[in-house]
């Protein structure tokens, strides 16, 4: 995410609104006169990336901590905030006795020095003491469902009783779920436990409580509860969410992100090392959307989640930038964040014998993961020191000493002259109204194919909120079929942000692809453009000639030599329908029964939401044609994928 856009999206979004509506609020006009468009299915003119739809992320609007990240509790780790410890509220239920404080002078490792420490003077059965916590704004929980929950715990005294852990209703006060944890005596230890509802409605309306009934002083840490995760791995994803990507068919994911990577100070970047191993050893960092990053989904993390969707990382490495404009200087100073690239490319790829391919497999993973990319650095052209040509190049030198074998994503134009100090991609990002992003649709065909090839890591039709439109849907089609037709050139894109949590106080950015709450989730129009594209892609650009389209109708022919069909994408943002005469030629046709997904909404500002998350969604139908001609109508405000098979 540019700093620059950051700052004014808020301010933008009602004019980004407008520059949709004007387009579709046009009366509806008599359709466009008929357009021949012709398909030379045989005759490829530029090969398709294979690895064209990926997925970028990065920890914004609540994307990992309250989002991806299964973590139920909120403040797991006891940060203090002006108001208190955030997300921390002190039960004294009856007339029990206690306070709560932030202890700084004692936790259970390094990383987490520090612990809220309970003070109960007075306690009984029925008037319990204890702390609470709401999720992040609630807590889901369904039926007949098994919760996993740890926590760290410290007493004082030789007789402690036990932990008492509910998961209650916040409606009816009704406890759900209950466990007993046995304390005991003397330092830090680490407590398992399991919550298990019964017959209960679904509902994010749920807070955790810790009571004990006794008089006791107590410290507790990591207070940590998961539902069940995606592929049941222990701390893991939402199943929603990944299940929702998985339908996208990415190729790759890259990570940790743009923004996130950079910190807003040169203090807060993204350094993975503290990011690795027990979460008792993680402790967490300054994220640059305002809010703390626990960092329990860290590097590993991020490499199974790539795992899990069976797509590679695209590893982007700290390069020395700030998003405040804090830099590093070459040579000496920037050699340990050289060093640290180095080391993070070895975590990832480097097998059990070398130093931290061995620190990975103790971590829980010895087989290396696969890797090609390394994007060095994020949106380094807003570096008014303009030191990122020198910075890159100290980094390419020691990645290609170590690591001849991948290739090096480079965030902005360099000038180094060395070839060896050249990127071999260069990461491109566009953020427009869908009226910009029509026109912007020509803006590779001329673009010199002699230097480093394009990685389009961060793209989005920007008006709806906080999820995209039709209007948003439309625009990114648009832009998909500009990058297929480029895609020669243009290796690699990903949409960006890829998540949200809807509830108004966790957003930052609109627009986001996937939306979701505590409990639901849902994809937008232009995720399931997304799918479309991604799901019916050939590995070959056909010759293509139209004529007589309407102005806002776009269009990509791309043929899978390997299933032997031809991958049709129409794209109507106009008000009126648009007639075409499709022309076949060097295949054989006969009988040809086709397949058409259709995505279609009556105006711009058409959308879905959590409350109404599949009101947008593709249609499937069937076309049948004799010989090398159809008549086809687009209607207005859609986009069509036709599949026609080829003999």
């Amino acid at each position: 995410m540019t700093p620059g856009i950051r700052f004014q999206s808020l301010c933008f979004v009602a004019l980004l609104f407008l520059c949709g509506s004007s387009l579709a609020a046009q009366g509806q006009s008599a359709p466009a006169a008929s357009a021949q468009l012709t398909v030379d299915a045989a005759k490829i003119v530029s090969p398709v990336s294979p690895t064209l739809y990926g997925l970028m992320t990065e920890e914004i609007n609540h994307s990992y901590d309250g989002g991806l990240y299964a973590e139920l509790v909120r403040n797991p780790t006891f940060r203090n905030i002006w108001s208190g410890i955030q997300g921390w509220e002190l039960v004294r239920n009856g007339d029990a006795g206690a306070a709560m404080s932030l202890d700084k002078t004692t936790g259970p490792s390094a990383a987490l020095s520090s612990s809220l420490k309970l003070e109960v003077a007075s306690a009984s059965s029925g008037n319990e003491a204890g702390v609470s916590n709401s999720g992040y704004w609630g807590i889901a929980l369904r039926a007949h469902t098994a919760y996993r929950g740890s926590l760290y715990a410290k007493v004082d005294g030789a007789s402690p009783g036990p932990l008492t852990v509910r998961l209650i209703s916040d409606d009816s006060g009704a406890v759900l779920a209950e466990a007993q944890v046995a304390l005991h005596a003397g330092g830090w230890s680490q407590y398992n436990l399991s919550l298990t509802t019964g017959a209960i409605a679904a509902s994010s309306k749920n807070h955790l409580q810790l009571t004990v009934a006794h008089p006791e002083t107590l410290w507790l840490q990591l207070v940590s509860l998961f539902p069940p995760t995606f592929n049941d791995r222990p701390d893991g994803l939402r199943p929603d969410l990944m299940a929702l990507m998985a339908a996208m068919h990415p190729h790759f994911l890259r990570l940790p992100g743009g923004n996130y990577l950079e910190g807003d100070t040169l203090a807060d970047w993204y350094d993975w090392k503290k990011t690795i191993g027990p979460r008792v050893n993680r402790p967490g960092h300054q994220a640059p959307w305002s809010y703390w990053s626990t960092d329990g989904l860290g590097l590993l993390e991020f490499l199974e989640w790539c795992e899990d969707l069976h797509v590679e990382p695209v590893l982007a490495v700290y390069a020395g930038y700030a998003l405040k404009g804090e830099h590093v200087a070459t040579g000496h100073d920037l050699e340990p964040y050289v060093q640290s690239a180095v080391d993070e490319v070895e975590y990832v790829t480097g097998d059990v014998s070398t130093k931290w391919g061995a620190e990975r497999a103790r971590d829980g993973h010895p087989a290396p993961f696969p890797l090609h990319y390394i994007e060095i650095g994020n949106e380094d052209e807003f570096d008014k020191s303009h030191s990122y040509d020198a910075r890159f190049a100290q980094f390419a030198q020691a990645l290609r000493q170590h690591y001849p074998q991948y290739k090096l994503i480079a965030t902005t134009r360099v000038k180094e002259a060395n070839a060896g100090e050249q990127p071999d991609l260069i990461d491109d990002h566009f953020y427009k109204s869908p009226a910009a992003m029509f026109d912007l649709v020509h803006h590779y065909d001329n673009e010199p194919r002699t230097g480093p090839k394009i990685f389009v890591g961060e793209w989005a039709t920007r008006s709806g909120s906080p999820t995209p439109n039709f209007g948003d849907a439309l625009g990114d089609a648009a832009w998909m079929t500009a990058m297929e037709r480029n895609s020669d050139l243009i290796l690699m894109a990903s949409y960006a942000p890829l998540l949200t949590n809807v509830n108004p106080e966790a957003m930052q950015w609109p627009t986001d692809l996937i939306g979701y709450d505590e409990s639901n989730s849902y994809g937008s129009p232009s995720y399931y453009a997304q799918c479309l594209f991604a799901t019916h892609l050939g590995d070959g650009a056909a010759q293509t000639t139209i004529t007589g389209a309407g102005a806002r109708f776009f269009y990509s022919a791309t043929v899978s030599s390997k299933d032997h069909v031809l991958h049709l994408k129409l794209v109507n943002a106009s008000d009126v329908d648009q007639a075409l005469r499709i022309r076949l030629t060097g295949i054989s046709v006969g009988d040809s029964v086709a397949q058409i997904d259709s995505l279609h909404a009556a105006s711009f500002e058409a959308t879905n939401s959590i409350t109404l998350p599949k009101a947008i969604q593709p249609v499937v139908s069937t076309l049948h044609f004799k010989g090398h001609e159809f008549n086809q109508v687009v209607p207005q405000f859609t986009i069509q994928v036709i599949d026609i098979p080829l003999r």
